[in-house]
């Protein structure tokens, strides 16, 4: 038994390998091209070609944590259509390998690719993400987060704060905040203009060159505001820089752990979840298709196929792993739209494919 593990073990990893450097040869080939775009542009005039050869590499753990579930797919039914096809499968299947055995091993190995989709999604992929906007910000002074910027809302014992950042400048810099300070009964309080700010030790912001303006009497014939400038100002709050870094950074690419707390922090603040539910539920069940990835190409090697070659069975993996994609993607988007429970948003597509191979499976050894 511990030959078949290595003999399966060596051939599907090989495969599997092989398949992810392929695919990211290509991925990192387009984010190269789109980078090369980026310099000599008069706006990125710091983007050197070295900083995007950097920022494509750091790219990497991202491409490899996306592409592992198909690769694995891909792979493993490369291997098991060619022992099918030299009929080492029915020599195997001679020599006491059962149908469930034969899944079972598998399946260990299924879960050593669980465990290292894991390890780059909530580890590897972060880190390297992170590290590539700050490249960025630092050879173009800043990355912008649009028309609008980004909405944090943060609510205290006796007010709310909504605050807007324009920009991250370098990895614990922003500039154009605006702090608008809301009482209890929702009227607004003070506005607070700073041109940058810093994340301050503890749970403070350091805002640089602002201008406070307090609002008294509101809703009144007395109604007035004072404007107060300060070269530098410090304000405390329970914004982290994980929480700015979340409304910029797309949610399917933040740890389980950072948007489990930044879900929290909405739940706080009383705004909505749902979104960041589902992407955390996703996070959660996408190391796990790997597993389903296995049993989708098990039935592979119960197939009789001399003539035909290992190819059309090839494609048949990539239409499958693109379908589940588009499948996982469909169905997140539905349950968003119905307000189904996340958990079972994120969860349905790969149950949906487990009872497909299943079925498949026990289908072709019952005709075996």
């Amino acid at each position: 038994m511990n030959t078949l593990r290595k003999l399966l073990y060596a051939e599907v990893v090989g495969a599997v390998t092989l398949v992810l450097l392929a695919f990211n040869a290509l991925f990192s080939f387009f984010d190269l091209t789109d980078e090369l775009q980026a310099i000599g542009n008069h706006q990125t005039l710091g983007y050197t070609i070295t900083q995007a050869l950097a920022y494509v590499a750091l790219m990497v753990p991202s491409h490899l944590y996306e592409l592992m579930p198909i690769a694995v797919l891909i792979g493993t039914i490369f291997v098991m259509a060619r022992l099918a096809q030299s009929s080492e499968f029915t020599i195997l299947r001679t020599s006491g390998l059962g149908p469930w055995q034969a899944l079972r091993t598998l399946m260990m190995l299924g879960m050593a690719f669980v465990l290292l989709t894991f390890a780059l999604g909530d580890y590897l992929a972060p880190v390297a993400d992170k590290a590539a906007q700050a490249i960025k910000a630092k050879a173009m002074g800043q990355v912008s987060l649009g028309r609008t910027g980004a909405w944090i809302k943060d609510k205290q014992v006796y007010s709310s704060f909504s605050v807007n950042v324009g920009a991250l400048d370098g990895a614990a810099g922003m500039k154009g905040i605006r702090i608008f300070e809301l009482d209890n009964r929702g009227q607004i309080v003070s506005l607070m203009q700073a041109d940058s700010a810093q994340f301050g030790p503890g749970q403070s912001w350091t805002l640089q060159d602002v201008t406070r303006t307090e609002f008294m009497n509101m809703g009144t014939t007395q109604a007035q505001a004072n404007t107060t400038h300060f070269a530098q100002l410090s304000w405390l709050n329970q914004i982290s820089a994980e929480m700015v870094a979340s409304a910029l950074v797309r949610p399917e690419r933040m740890g389980t752990l950072d948007l489990f707390q930044y879900v929290r922090h909405l739940n706080a603040n009383g705004q909505s979840t749902q979104k960041y539910e589902i992407q955390f539920w996703k996070k959660v069940f996408y190391p796990l298709s790997c597993l389903v990835m296995v049993m989708l190409a098990l039935p592979f090697a119960y197939l009789h196929f001399r003539s035909s070659g290992t190819t059309p069975m090839v494609f048949v993996g990539v239409m499958a792993g693109i379908s589940f994609v588009l499948l996982n993607n469909l169905v997140g988007d539905l349950g968003y739209l119905q307000g189904w429970q996340a958990w079972f948003t994120a969860a349905l597509p790969g149950l949906i494919y487990s009872f497909i191979s299943l079925a498949a499976f026990g289908w072709l050894v019952a005709r075996q």
